[in-house]
């Protein structure tokens, strides 16, 4: 079996920057949407608060319906019972059953009172539910609005970006491969330890990119040799010359070109 040729520090510093720049652009494309799936996330979770709200307050009113119809009920009790006690009262014998019966009517009287009362009170509770309900409808509305926007904002930016992105993360992962694990787990970590995820950096004017810090100029030479590979002391990101990082960024553009369209 043929023996499988070793890479060069140079191939392996080529397809880290490649690496770098397919990473890069897939950073650039989530950017794109920003903060627009946690915008819908949260006007989805607004919006269901909201429906749960409303079911909730008209849940309440055709309990208070119930209640009012209750209390209308227990008054034509009363009142029979009223008309009732009243003709009993003209065949008493006596003035205690008179008396009696007199009591019982006032009795069902309070009644009528007590519940003409909470009908009231219930009334007030159903203008004032009646007021929070619109209100939460009016903002439903709103939210719904806002929503259908926000989503179809989403859905018009995935449309353009998801088949390239989908593309790009599979030639990260087919670059990943051309490089050494060891390499792979180190220009990961710097990734994940960078605000701008740029772990792999050009040297641009005597300074690792987007450093002030300027390299010596012995250690720009062996970076331009390409013989092993280099990390900033300061950044710890991973250095590559200016020329290779020009060369590298030609050739992806042209890929990039390809995916986008």
């Amino acid at each position: 079996m043929a023996k499988k040729a070793e890479v060069s520090v140079e191939e392996r510093l080529r397809a880290l920057y490649d690496l770098q720049l397919i990473d890069s652009r897939v950073d650039e494309i989530r950017n794109v949407r920003g903060e627009l799936p946690l915008e819908v996330r949260d006007l989805e979770d607004e919006v269901e608060g909201l429906t749960k709200r409303l079911e909730k307050l008209n849940d309440s009113l055709a309990v208070i319906d119930d209640e009012i119809k209750g209390k209308k009920n227990l008054i034509e009790e009363a009142k029979a019972l009223i008309k009732k006690y009243s003709e009993q009262q003209k065949n008493v014998r006596n003035n205690r059953e008179y008396n009696s019966l007199t009591k019982e009517i006032e009795y069902q009287e309070l009644e009528i009172q007590l519940a003409e009362k909470h009908i009231k009170e219930f009334k007030v509770q159903i203008e004032q539910k009646k007021e929070v309900i619109s209100e939460t409808k009016d903002r439903l509305k709103d939210r719904n609005s806002h929503l259908k926007h926000k989503k179809g904002e989403l859905n018009e930016i995935l449309k353009e970006t998801e088949k390239e992105e989908e593309a790009l993360l599979a030639k990260s992962a087919d670059f990943q491969k051309k490089i050494d694990e060891r390499l792979v787990n180190a220009y990961l970590r710097i990734r994940n330890n960078v605000k701008n995820g740029l772990a792999v950096v050009p040297i641009e004017r005597g300074a690792s990119g987007g450093s002030f810090f300027t390299i010596p100029p012995q250690v720009q030479v062996e970076i331009a040799s390409r013989k092993k590979v280099i990390t900033d002391e300061h950044s710890g990101r991973i250095l590559v010359d200016a020329q290779l990082a020009e060369e590298e960024k030609a050739k992806m553009n042209k890929l990039f070109a390809k995916l986008s369209k």
